[in-house]
Formats: C-alpha cells, sequence, structure tokens
C-alpha cells in the first residue's frame, strides 16, 4: 500500500493535501501534479511517496525547475511502480526509444518460429539486455541534500528511521501538517 501527499511551502507556511497517484506515469506526470498544488508559481512543493516502510521517495519540485529526486532504498523501489518511476529517472532508464526497442525485440521475426534453437550464440538475451540497464542500490539513490536549505542535511536524511517521513516533516516544520493527511 502506498501514501503519497503533497506538501506545498507558502508565505504562511506548509500546506499538505493527500494525492493519488493513479494517472502518474512519468517523473514528468508526478512535477505536473506539484505544480498544480502550488498556490503560486515558483513555490517549493514535495511529493512524499511511501511504500509499507518498504521505502519513501521525495521530489522536490521548485517552479518550472526540473524536479529533484531522493529515494531511501532504490532497489525496494525499482520493484514498485510509483518507485519504479523514480528510479528509472535517477538511473538514466527513462530513453523513450528503448520501449520501442524492446516491442521490436518481441516482436522480431528470427527464425525460431520454425524451430531453430532461440539462443544460437549460448548468450542469453536477458543477461546481455540487464548489462545495459541501470542497476539499482540497496540504498539511497538520488540527491541527499534535497531538503538541506529546508532545514533537513543529508546526514540527517540518511539517519531517519522507521517513521521516516514523519521525522522529515518534523525537521521541515511540516509536521502537523502532514499528519492531518495521514
Amino acid at each position: 500500500m502506498y501514501f503519497a501527499a503533497l506538501l506545498a511551502r507558502t508565505e504562511d507556511g506548509w500546506e499538505a493535501s493527500d494525492t493519488e497517484l493513479d494517472d502518474v506515469e512519468t517523473l514528468a506526470d508526478l512535477a505536473d501534479l506539484a505544480r498544480e498544488a502550488a498556490a503560486d508559481e515558483g513555490e517549493t512543493v514535495l511529493v512524499f511517496i511511501e511504500q509499507e516502510d518498504a521505502w519513501f521517495g521525495i521530489v522536490r519540485v521548485d517552479g518550472e525547475d526540473d524536479p529533484r529526486v531522493y529515494v531511501s532504498n532504490a532497489a525496494a523501489a525499482a520493484r514498485s511502480s510509483y518507485g519504479e518511476i523514480l528510479t528509472s529517472e535517477l538511473l538514466g532508464d527513462d530513453d523513450p526509444d528503448s520501449e520501442l526497442d524492446e516491442l521490436e525485440r518481441l516482436t522480431a521475426l528470427d527464425g525460431t518460429e520454425d524451430g531453430e534453437p532461440e539462443h544460437a550464440s549460448g548468450e542469453d538475451e536477458d543477461d546481455a539486455s540487464a548489462g545495459s540497464a541501470g542497476i539499482a542500490p540497496a540504498g539511497p539513490l538520488g540527491e541527499g541534500r534535497i531538503l538541506a536549505d529546508l532545514g533537513l542535511s543529508e546526514r540527517e536524511l540518511l539517519a531517519v528511521t522507521e517513521d521516516a517521513l514523519g521525522e522529515i516533516a518534523d525537521a521541515i516544520g511540516a509536521s502537523d501538517i502532514l499528519e492531518a493527511v495521514r
């Protein structure tokens, strides 16, 4: 189960709202969702995503700047739908042509339909493609200083424990707001 919330920084402090990620398929979709939550253009918006204490991710959107991303455990996140959105961006696996290449590979007529051996060279095609794809580490990935200017250093971010999002919200002065949407 996922928990997702948007925290928008305003002149009066933080405003939070829970959000549905059903229509989010890319990091760009997530950034657009964050920008829509901002009351004024240029405001900082944080997207918190957590999956059952297995991993959490933070996406920071400052106005029209590119989103910045941090994931607590990239290997765990990469195995989930929303985490894969974040880790693929961080690992550079978001090549729009890769989906087409995969489709071409699956539909190519290579003689195997006539009973020829599938891998005449002995090399497993999955092993060959795995070498070119980024492997998500079993640990943090992304920009560790994502919240440094808001009061949470990289060292403190790496040290968060069981209630990671609660500790983060407390450090940036948004704990009451986050609890309201949890």
